[in-house]
């Protein structure tokens, strides 16, 4: 079956990428491109869709490598277990245009022993728990450059629908009731602007390669007060990768996703521990079930990173999907 043919019997979903509300760390938010995930699609009509991602991070890293410790005076965290639940609705009135909306709900644990002095016993950890929603995402596709729409460009926006700056707490341990750092709460406090690029092509009878880019950047915060400020640093993301179309049900698939997140700002910001470059490799399946239903499953493995200061970071990440057209 050719390219065209497995693209529409696969009908895909959304034309954005997957959720990265609140980034505990540099760069450990949900990378993978799940419009490359289901295929892109020039359909026009609606489509239903919804993610879960699981991103435990319990490797303590510096730089580019993994290390046992941090230098006293310096946070030393424990864990911080995000899964992401995102509701997807996108609509295609032609095979030009797409608008799409992604409503996260944020599912996070995080564990810290606090500042750290090789002069005293290692205190319990102090630990928070919540689960709420994020911050919306609004983005808008046009792809009507080329006549097989197979180059798009994206524009929108993430908007401050989560809590942010000093909501969510500490629920127990040494600092119960103190808040977590600004970049452990669900949603950022900022409205950012979102702008990106796809192309995709067949190589061969049987095989797909695409490749997107996406940048991201806080335009306006709603933490601006003296001493109490926070913005979160711009984000860029590039994936490419590859899709083996010969069978019309199912299409393995391998991914890149390279990322670079800037330092966060401002005086609630954790200024040495929130940067970096990260680089995943990500195979996975998609496979169609009935009429317009699609689901994917994909894990993601961390084969480079280089984070300023010290982060937890995750082992690896798994991501499952469904998308319903019609």
């Amino acid at each position: 079956m050719n390219s065209s043919k497995n693209r529409a019997a696969l009908a895909a979903a959304c034309l954005c990428l997957a959720p990265v509300t609140s980034w505990a760390c540099a760069t450990c938010g949900c990378t993978l491109s799940a419009d490359a995930a289901m295929g892109y699609s020039a359909l026009p009509g609606w489509r239903l869709s919804l993610e879960y991602d699981y991103i435990h991070q319990d490797q303590l890293r510096s730089g580019t490598d993994a290390v046992s410790g941090v230098p006293d005076g310096n946070e030393l965290e424990r864990e911080t277990l995000n899964r992401y639940v995102t509701l997807g609705v996108d609509y295609s009135p032609s095979s030009d245009w797409n608008i799409g909306l992604r409503v996260p709900y944020v599912i996070r644990t995080h564990s810290t022993y606090g500042d750290y002095d090789s002069g005293e016993p290692l205190p319990p950890p102090s630990s928070s728990r919540s689960s709420s929603i994020g911050d919306l995402r609004l983005l808008g596709a046009y792809q009507g450059f080329l006549p097989n729409h197979n180059l798009g460009v994206q524009l929108g926006v993430k908007l401050p629908t989560g809590q942010y700056g000093t909501t969510v707490r500490f629920n127990d341990g040494p600092a119960a009731g103190a808040p977590l750092d600004a970049s452990l709460q669900p949603g950022t406090g900022s409205t950012d602007i979102i702008v990106g690029a796809y192309y995709y092509q067949p190589v061969g009878e049987n095989f797909e390669a695409f490749a997107n880019i996406q940048f991201q950047s806080a335009l306006t915060t709603k933490q601006h007060q003296p001493g109490a400020d926070f913005r979160a640093g711009n984000a860029t993301t590039l994936s490419f990768g590859m899709r083996y179309e010969a069978q019309p049900k199912w299409a393995p698939q391998l991914q890149m996703n390279l990322t670079h997140k800037g330092v966060d700002q401002g005086a609630l910001a954790d200024i040495t521990d929130t940067a970096g470059y990260v680089a995943y490799v990500s195979p996975g399946l998609t496979a169609h079930v009935a009429g317009g239903l699609n689901v994917y499953g994909f894990v993601q493995f961390p084969v480079y990173s280089d984070l300023v200061g010290y982060q937890v970071f995750p082992r690896y990440t798994f991501s499952v999907g469904a998308t319903f057209a019609f």
